[in-house]
C-alpha cells in the first residue's frame, strides 16, 4: 500500500472508532488495523478491515427503513428518529446512497480507496 493511502486510511479508521455511531465490531477490527499498520500482519488487518467496512456501512434505503420503524424509534427515541428519517430522506432525495453518520461517512471513505489497498 503506498505511504498515502495508508496515511489517508489511518485518519479514516480512527474517524471510524471515534465515532459514536460505530458498532463493537469495527472498533475492534479498526483497533486491530492500527495496530498491524506496517508489520507482516497488515494484509490480513487489511482484509478484515475492508470485510468489516463492508458488512457495517448502511445503505440510505437502509437508514430509511430502520429509522421509520419501531426499533429505529426505540433506539433513537420518537422524536429524533422522526428527524433521522427526514434526513434521510432529504439526503437520498439529493443523491446519497448512503448514510451520512460519522461512522458510515467514514466507511464509504475507506471503501472509495480499496482499490488501492
Amino acid at each position: 500500500m503506498k505511504e498515502d493511502t495508508r496515511a489517508f486510511i489511518t485518519v479514516k479508521v480512527k474517524d471510524l472508532i471515534g465515532a459514536p455511531s460505530c458498532c463493537a465490531e469495527a472498533k475492534a477490527v479498526g483497533q486491530s488495523w492500527l495496530d498491524a499498520v506496517g508489520t507482516e500482519k497488515e494484509v490480513e488487518a487489511t482484509q478484515k478491515l475492508i470485510t468489516e467496512v463492508e458488512a457495517d456501512i448502511v445503505t440510505i434505503d437502509g437508514l430509511i427503513a430502520f429509522a421509520g420503524s419501531e426499533t429505529g424509534a426505540q433506539v433513537f427515541g420518537a422524536e429524533k428518529a422522526k428527524e433521522v428519517l427526514a434526513h434521510a430522506e432529504e439526503i437520498k432525495a439529493a443523491g446519497a446512497q448512503y448514510c451520512d453518520c460519522p461512522a458510515c461517512a467514514a466507511c464509504l471513505a475507506i471503501l472509495e480507496k480499496k482499490g488501492e489497498l
